[in-house]
């Protein structure tokens, strides 16, 4: 079992949508935003470089759509324009605090954000800038957890950082129907698929395991929390390979 602390150079920061919302589940609750860009701040101030991909779901859900009866296509495009709309949210946060930010995203928006390109990513992480990934990986039927773990790949991030809701990791059930589930401190991509843990979605711990990035499962409630995980000092459940 790995408790040793980790020292990050580049970390991917996965936030939920709804961890923008605070207990509301829908919107964007701005104290809640300002807390958050402040803690990024906090970890960029030590020399880590941070990026950071943002769901839509506080705003809407392209699965849930599709259930309704949507088109499954066009209800993941909305869901994809929603983070962008979180991405700008965290943008304005970050920045006015100080933070160098640059969102970039998957589908051309020009006056919005600038185009994802991979090189132009890493000049920026390199420069102290906190880079948003938005709109996903620019396609239907992906999750955020995906693009979190495909940029994760592409910009050689050292850890993905999947910060959670009311959870402090991964359990053995889920913890709000069953008082007696079992945190886990250490698992491996293999425990997540064949215990179908729901950490994120098969392909996003596929592509975390193919390319050896390491993910740590934290609770993003716990203020300080952000800061701890991308020093690397031991929270939540790490997973990693054998």
């Amino acid at each position: 079992m790995a408790t040793e602390k980790r020292n990050y150079k580049r970390v991917m920061l996965k936030l939920s949508g709804e961890s923008l919302a605070n207990d509301k589940g829908f919107g964007i609750d701005p104290e809640v935003v300002y807390r958050l860009a402040g803690e990024i701040k906090e970890a960029c101030e030590t020399g880590i470089e941070v990026a950071v991909v943002v769901g839509g779901g506080n705003i809407w859900r392209g699965l849930k759509g599709s259930q309704g009866g949507m088109d499954r296509a066009s209800a993941d495009y909305m869901g994809m324009l929603a983070t962008v709309i979180n991405s700008v949210a965290l943008q304005d946060a970050l920045e006015k605090l100080g933070v160098s930010t640059r969102v970039q995203t998957a589908i051309e928006m020009r006056q919005i954000a600038e185009p994802y390109i991979r090189r132009k990513a890493i000049r920026h992480l390199e420069k102290g800038r906190v880079v948003i990934f938005g709109a996903g990986t620019g396609n239907p039927y992906f999750t955020t957890d995906t693009t979190a773990a495909l940029r994760s790949a592409e910009i050689e991030a050292d850890v993905m950082l999947m910060a959670k809701k009311q959870t402090d990791g991964v359990y053995d059930a889920d913890p709000k129907f069953h008082p007696e589930a079992k945190m886990f401190t250490h698992l491996t991509y293999n425990d997540v698929l064949q215990k179908q843990l729901a950490v994120m979605d098969n392909t996003a711990i596929t592509l975390c395991m193919n390319n050896s990035i390491p993910i740590v499962v934290f609770n993003i409630d716990v203020p300080g929390n952000i800061v701890k995980a991308c020093k690397g000092e031991t929270l939540g459940t790490l997973i990693e390979g054998e």
